[in-house]
C-alpha cells in the first residue's frame, strides 16, 4: 500500500484526488491550513493535518512517523484577479512556501513530487491548440508563480535525485457522480461555479469579463475538463512515477474549445431555463484562448477520458450546487 502525502486536500481538486487514490487503496494524509479549504471536502478515511505547509516543524512530525511514497503539491492561491492585485501574497503562498515545504521533503528522502500547475503558463498562445514546449508567457502574478514553482523542480531535478510530474491544468469543472466533492467558494471566479450559483438563484446574474475578444463571438474560449477525469490523471501519474522514476510535464484538457457564451447557451439547454447575464470590461490578466493539445499524455498511458462530454461537466456542477443549497437549509 502506498502513502501520499498530499497539500491542499481540503480545496476542490485535491479532495477529488483523495478520494480517487483512497478508493484505489491508497493511503493519503492531508495537509490543509483550512485559509480556503473547506474540511467537509477531506475525505474521512484521510489523516488530516491542520497546519501550514511551511511550517517546518510540523512538516517535520509528519514526515516523520510515516514512510511516504509521493507528494501531491496542490495547496496555493488559485483567484487571478486577486493576484493581480497582490501579486506579493501569490509569491509568498504559491512559490515561498511551497519551496520551504517541498525542500524539507527532499531533505527527508520524500523526493517523488506531483505539481499541480496551470494552463496560465502559456499567456496567449499563437495557436489554437498548445503543447508542453510551447512558449511559456505567463500574463498574470498567479501564473507567474506556478511557472517558477516549475523552474524550481526542474532545476532542483538536475543537482538532487527528485522526479517530477508537473501537470498543467486547463479549465477544470463539475463534480464527481456520487457528489462527494464540488467547488466550495465564498467568492469564486470559475465560470462554471457562478454560472451555476445564478441557476440555483445564489446570485442574480452572471458577468461576463470581456465581449471584444478576437474569438467567434467576442469572448474568450477555453477548454473545460471534468474534474473526474483529472483526478484519474493524478493517479495514472503517481503510478507511473512509482514504476518509472521519470520526470515530465502534460496538459490535462480536451483538446476542445468552448466560448463562455457558447457554455453559458449550452447551460441552459441542459436545465431548460435561462440564465440572466451582462457583459462588463476585461478582466487583468485573462487570456483570449487556451485550448490544450492533451496528446502527450494521453498517448504516454494510453489513456482515453471518461467524461468528454461539457453537458455532463454542467450537470455535474449544477447537482453539486444544489445539494449545497439543501445541505445549508
Amino acid at each position: 500500500m502506498k502513502n501520499i502525502l498530499l497539500t491542499g486536500g481540503a480545496g476542490y481538486i485535491g479532495s477529488n484526488v483523495t478520494n480517487i487514490l483512497i478508493d484505489n487503496g491508497f493511503n493519503v494524509d492531508v495537509i490543509d491550513s483550512l485559509i480556503t479549504g473547506n474540511k467537509n471536502l477531506v475525505n474521512k478515511n484521510a489523516y488530516f493535518h491542520n497546519c501550514d505547509i511551511s511550517d517546518t516543524k510540523r512538516i517535520l512530525e509528519i514526515l516523520s512517523y510515516k514512510k511516504f511514497d509521493v507528494i501531491m503539491h496542490f495547496a496555493g492561491l488559485i483567484r487571478v484577479d486577486e493576484s493581480v492585485n497582490e501579486p506579493e501574497k501569490y509569491n509568498e503562498f504559491n512559490y515561498k512556501k511551497a519551496k520551504i515545504f517541498l525542500n524539507t521533503c527532499f531533505k527527508n528522502n520524500l523526493k517523488k513530487v506531483i505539481f499541480s500547475s496551470t494552463a496560465a503558463v502559456y499567456g496567449n498562445p499563437n495557436k489554437l491548440r498548445v503543447s508542453e514546449n510551447d512558449n511559456l508567457n505567463p500574463l498574470n502574478p498567479y501564473a507567474e508563480t506556478k511557472l517558477k514553482l516549475e523552474k524550481y523542480l526542474i532545476e532542483k531535478s538536475k543537482t538532487d535525485e527528485i522526479s517530477y510530474i508537473i501537470l498543467r491544468y486547463f479549465n477544470v469543472a463539475g463534480a464527481d457522480e456520487k457528489l462527494r466533492s464540488g467547488l466550495i467558494s465564498n467568492y469564486s471566479t470559475h465560470l462554471i461555479k457562478v454560472m451555476s450559483e445564478v441557476a440555483t438563484n445564489k446570485k442574480n446574474e452572471i458577468i461576463i469579463n470581456g465581449g471584444d475578444y478576437d474569438t467567434k463571438d467576442g469572448t474568450p474560449v477555453r477548454d473545460f475538463i471534468h474534474i473526474s477525469d483529472l483526478a484519474d490523471i493524478h493517479l495514472v501519474s503517481a503510478k507511473y512515477l512509482f514504476q518509472k522514476n521519470k520526470s515530465d510535464i502534460f496538459n490535462c484538457g480536451y483538446g476542445k474549445g468552448f466560448s463562455v457564451k457558447e457554455v453559458l447557451t449550452t447551460f441552459e439547454k441542459v436545465l431548460n431555463k435561462k440564465i440572466k447575464f451582462k457583459v462588463g470590461p476585461r478582466r487583468p490578466g485573462d487570456s483570449k484562448l487556451v485550448v490544450a493539445d492533451p496528446t502527450k499524455f494521453n498517448k504516454t498511458f494510453n489513456w482515453t477520458p471518461k467524461f468528454d462530454n461539457l453537458e455532463y461537466i454542467l450537470k455535474t456542477a449544477f447537482d453539486w450546487e444544489k445539494k449545497q443549497s439543501i445541505s445549508k437549509k
